[in-house]
């Protein structure tokens, strides 16, 4: 088998979407499309996820719009950074690499947000979706990391609520207490890892997408995305479907739980050992998951 790796850019819209093909060019099983998390966090923190490459199937990455190595955009709004948008983006550059009769989307974070918003669309040739780390609906993320933000040490707490309350939001006091709510709920294995820092590095180079969509950071959502919910459209993905979380994941059990209820057949796995990053937590555990189940829904 020879594993190659090769990168170029999509044409969407008048922009461009840069993308890395990794994988046997040769293979005949539908390839896997990565959709990475933030919004806006680039590719870089899921390169772990090529290492599904060794099972002979190539491994699709890519920076969405707005981020990484794709047309940037500071100068747009909430009006133009919606979730249509990027299913768009998607479709084209499915429609662009030519895999339309056939092909896997794996979703992290937002992500998987978007990967489902994706799915229930029912495109043709989709033949899984995983949905790895994200909610169902972001009053419920929001109401969760409040609950997970009451837990943590008395210190952070009233850290942050002195910031938020003030403003202060690049303080580095308000960024080192923010760092201690991930280094528990986002990414467990500390220091970060080189590519996760690059994403984390990358949103704060280009905010404008993660602070649009989102806000400042993971707790205090005040973005679009604040109202974002799929509860009540889940049902309509039909395809074979794999949800992921980590036990200290801040993607709880009650923000996946409605995937888990309303997409007919969906299969759940929990990392014990993980948070947010199953990838980079527990790697080889995770990919051989992944790979089973594509590998099972060809």
């Amino acid at each position: 088998m020879r594993i190659y790796s090769k990168e170029g850019y999509a044409p969407f819209r008048d922009y461009v979407t840069w993308f890395r093909v990794t994988g046997d060019p040769n293979s005949t099983k539908p390839p896997v499309v990565l959709l990475h998390g933030g919004p806006g966090a680039a590719h870089d923190y899921l390169e772990a996820y090529a290492l599904l490459a060794r099972n002979g199937r190539r491994v699709i990455h890519y920076d969405q719009l707005g981020c990484g190595k794709s047309t940037l955009l500071p100068d747009k709004g909430a009006d133009f950074w919606t979730p249509q948008l990027f299913i768009e983006e998607l479709n084209s550059l499915i429609d662009h690499l030519s895999l339309r009769s056939a092909y896997h989307v794996l979703g992290q974070s937002w992500g998987g947000m978007l990967g489902a918003e994706f799915g229930i669309t029912r495109p043709r040739g989709l033949k899984s979706l995983t949905i790895a780390n994200s909610p169902a609906s972001m009053e419920l993320w929001v109401s969760e990391a409040n609950r997970l933000r009451s837990e943590m040490p008395e210190k952070i707490r009233s850290t942050l609520d002195r910031h938020e309350k003030a403003g202060t939001l690049t303080d580095p006091e308000y960024l080192a207490a923010a760092m201690a709510f991930y280094e528990r709920h986002v990414c467990r294995v500390v220091p970060f890892p080189p590519e996760v820092k690059r994403s984390f590095d990358q949103i704060g180079r280009n905010p404008t997408v993660y602070n649009t969509m989102n806000g400042p950071n993971e707790f205090f959502v005040i973005g679009s995305l604040k109202t974002w919910s799929v509860i009540d459209k889940v049902a309509a993905i039909n395809v074979p479907t794999l949800l992921i979380s980590g036990r200290y994941d801040e993607a709880t059990p009650a923000v996946v739980q409605p995937f888990a209820d309303n997409i007919k057949g969906a299969r759940w796995v929990i990392f014990e050992k993980s948070s947010h990053m199953p990838h980079v937590e527990e790697t080889e555990k995770c990919m051989k998951t992944v790979a089973v189940f594509l590998d099972a829904n060809d």
